[in-house]
């Protein structure tokens, strides 16, 4: 109950006012079952923006931070992101990429909408960066389609680090469910894995229109903090994977 009050009594409201926003494509929402909507990430409201239009409830894969915090702001944190459909997920324990599968794979076989950011942390600059593989780890293990989500216009309104929402208009852009059952069985298979990613992200690229660097976002974060500059591999590397044995990437993630 309180994810459907919260959803159109107390934040639908404001968020619609800021963002006016228009949403394309949800007729590729399936009506039941399980589903996986991977989206690029610009700003934390994108987990808002994007249940605002869709009719079914959708779970997020969230950072354990927003619900570990204390005092009166920290219970008002951790009702506000549970309220608003996210799961918290501790990505810094040894065993982390581990728990948000079994966290992912728990929402999928309960036949529910699982929303996730395959670039594992928001664009510091508005770029699209490369996918974590997790991503491809749950869609093969379920066998559910993958339905790709570009969020656009959602930075402006609630820019990184700013403390003030702002008005700017909004777009959502609702891409056609990617079928990946030609790789069945193939589950754990690294390159499998990195192809199956590299696809999803390739539709992203095209329907959100963003630069695509190959390069973990968390990577240059963490560079702009040492000093350091990581090497970005051309956007030509990214390609829609129909065949593994030619994809051009065969590091690790």
């Amino acid at each position: 109950m309180w994810y459907w009050l919260f959803k159109y009594v107390f934040l639908g409201p404001v968020l619609w006012v800021l963002g006016r926003p228009t949403v394309e494509g949800t007729e590729n929402i399936p009506a039941e079952g399980g589903a996986i909507l991977a989206s690029n990430h610009q700003a934390v409201l994108d987990s808002f923006f994007l249940p605002m239009r869709v009719s079914r409830r959708i779970t997020f894969l969230a950072k354990s931070e927003y619900f570990t915090g204390t005092g009166v702001k920290g219970a008002f944190q951790r009702w506000f992101f549970s309220v608003a459909g996210q799961v918290p997920i501790d990505r810094t324990g040894a065993d982390a990429a581990q728990d948000a599968l079994n966290a992912g794979l728990r929402v999928l076989s309960q036949g529910q909408l699982l929303g996730i950011y395959p670039e594992g942390t928001r664009s510091p600059d508005g770029r699209l960066y490369k996918g974590k593989t997790g991503l491809a780890r749950m869609a093969l293990e379920s066998g559910v389609k993958v339905i790709p989500v570009a969020m656009i216009g959602t930075a402006k309104v609630n820019p990184i680090g700013s403390r003030l929402w702002r008005p700017a208009k909004v777009t959502v852009r609702i891409g056609e469910p990617i079928d990946f059952s030609r790789f069945e069985g193939m589950g754990g298979n690294r390159f499998v894995e990195r192809a199956v990613t590299d696809e999803v992200m390739y539709k992203l690229m095209k329907l959100s229109g963003q630069e695509y660097v190959d390069i973990y976002a968390a990577t240059l974060k963490k560079a702009a903090t040492t000093g350091s500059a990581p090497t970005a591999v051309p956007e030509a590397a990214l390609a829609p994977a129909t065949d593994v044995t030619r994809m051009p990437d065969t590091r690790a993630s």
